[in-house]
């Protein structure tokens, strides 16, 4: 089988066998047509397509990775979440939704054209934004319409850059684009197109001043649907924005936006009264922060970004994961309402625990190292002010979101109990994966040296 055969399959697969199985049988479905796409992302590795109509490098591989698991483990996740709940749409609805939120996110990654990322990107703002009403209360309505309006507005943004590009190169075609400006002097043209794309895409990043769908969002879908929305969604839109960045490094803009959104997520992050909510601006700065990897280049940052960002999906994913389990078992959104989870629910405090301090850098975690690269590779390019402002913020940041974390689970005692046997199992799963990557990359690192 080609390479190019694997990447159809790996897109259309899901959906298809969704869209087959809709009436009997479509969660079974959904998890046997997860694990098959993160069979062929691994065998991605190995058997790379000829560039063409797909455009599949080592940075392409690991977000199909990051997208293929975590959609899997959300899928998994969802069977047991909604089990004796009442939905606000069809059950076959919401998992044939979700084949088609993977698939939007795996077309845009593996496409070799700009344009239809574009189409991609667009596409995963439907079908999540559908995903997102699932319990169809008041405040999901709203931050469903808070999260179109703004999205949309920016994705509007971007497709002006979209244009300028191919205004100027006559061709949308990612590898040619990258080929024609390799090492050619920018016009101002494509200055602008990148400038724009930083808003236009960086809406979906989460890029300050355009969050602000996203706290919403994040804390009032379905938790397998939070789990999606910042394990993979946002960094997608990343990818996306950095195959742009490509084509004419604006290195300073988007490392000062980067950092300014650190900043700001950091200082969000001290008054959060909900935990998913604090999850939400948690996802912000990672972002961010990757970004800044991104952006300052060469080796450390862009090896510090991936790992980051790998690191965070499965980081963050076990937050919402456990998340969603304690707001089944109590029925409470308020970090101050959540009082001894550690006497009650010893699997899911565990998994909120490691999950919090993945999400925050703590090593050996891989976020601790993929922030370490970018740090450092923000020093070797002389940007003192940048690295003393984001280290300062990562670890206001870090203090504010354990803090919590640490009076949820061991301030006083509680008689609660785990919802299920199988979530817990699924958010631990989730929680230990940011660890295994630390000290993967910590061997093969000592063994390079």
């Amino acid at each position: 089988m080609s390479p190019g055969l694997f990447l159809v399959i790996l897109t259309l697969f899901v959906p298809v066998v969704a869209f087959l199985f809709y009436f009997a049988g479509l969660k079974a479905a959904n998890i046997a047509g997860g694990v098959i796409n993160t069979s062929i992302a691994v065998l991605l590795y190995f058997f790379r397509p000829p560039v063409g109509l797909f455009f599949v490098d080592f940075t392409t591989w690991v977000f199909i990775m990051m997208v293929t698991a975590i959609s899997l483990l959300s899928s998994f996740y969802a069977t047991r979440y909604f089990k004796g709940s009442k939905m606000g749409i069809k059950e076959e609805t919401f998992y044939l939704l979700m084949a088609l939120f993977t698939t939007s996110m795996l077309f845009s990654l593996v496409i070799n054209n700009y344009g239809l990322m574009w189409v991609g990107i667009e596409a995963t703002t439907i079908s999540s934004a559908l995903l997102l009403i699932t319990d169809k209360t008041e405040t999901s309505l709203e931050a469903t319409w808070r999260y179109l309006v703004i999205v949309s507005a920016g994705v509007t943004f971007a497709f002006f850059s979209i244009i300028l590009i191919y205004y100027s190169l006559g061709t949308l075609e990612v590898s040619s684009v990258l080929a024609i400006t390799a090492g050619t002097k920018s016009t101002p043209i494509l200055k602008i197109a990148v400038a724009i794309a930083l808003i236009g895409f960086g809406t979906k990043v989460g890029v300050f001043p355009v969050h602000t769908w996203l706290p919403d969002a994040h804390s009032e879908a379905p938790s397998p649907v939070s789990a999606m929305f910042s394990g993979v969604l946002l960094p997608t839109a990343l990818y996306v924005l950095y195959r742009i960045f490509e084509i004419d490094p604006l290195r300073s803009l988007y490392v000062w936006f980067g950092v300014i959104s650190v900043v700001a997520a950091s200082i969000f992050l001290g008054y959060q009264t909900r935990y998913k909510r604090m999850f939400a601006y948690s996802t912000m700065e990672n972002m961010n922060l990757a970004l800044i990897g991104f952006a300052s280049g060469g080796i450390a940052g862009i090896t510090g970004a991936l790992l980051l960002l790998i690191s965070h999906s499965f980081g963050k994913a076990g937050a919402f994961y456990s998340s969603g389990n304690v707001l089944k078992a109590t029925g409470k959104k308020g970090i101050e309402d959540i009082n001894g989870l550690w006497n009650s629910m010893p699997m899911t405090s565990g998994s909120m625990l490691l999950s919090s301090l993945a999400v925050t850098g703590t090593p050996p975690f891989g976020t601790f190292f993929g922030e370490f690269l970018i740090l450092y590779n923000l020093l070797t390019l002389h940007y003192y002010i940048q690295f003393v402002i984001v280290l300062f913020f990562l670890m206001t940041a870090f203090i504010s979101v354990n803090l919590n974390v640490s009076k949820m689970i061991f301030r006083g005692e509680s008689d609660y109990s785990e919802p299920d046997r199988v979530m817990p199992l699924i958010s631990m799963v989730s929680s230990v994966m940011p660890i295994v990557i630390g000290i993967i990359f910590l061997v093969m690192t000592i063994e390079m040296v």
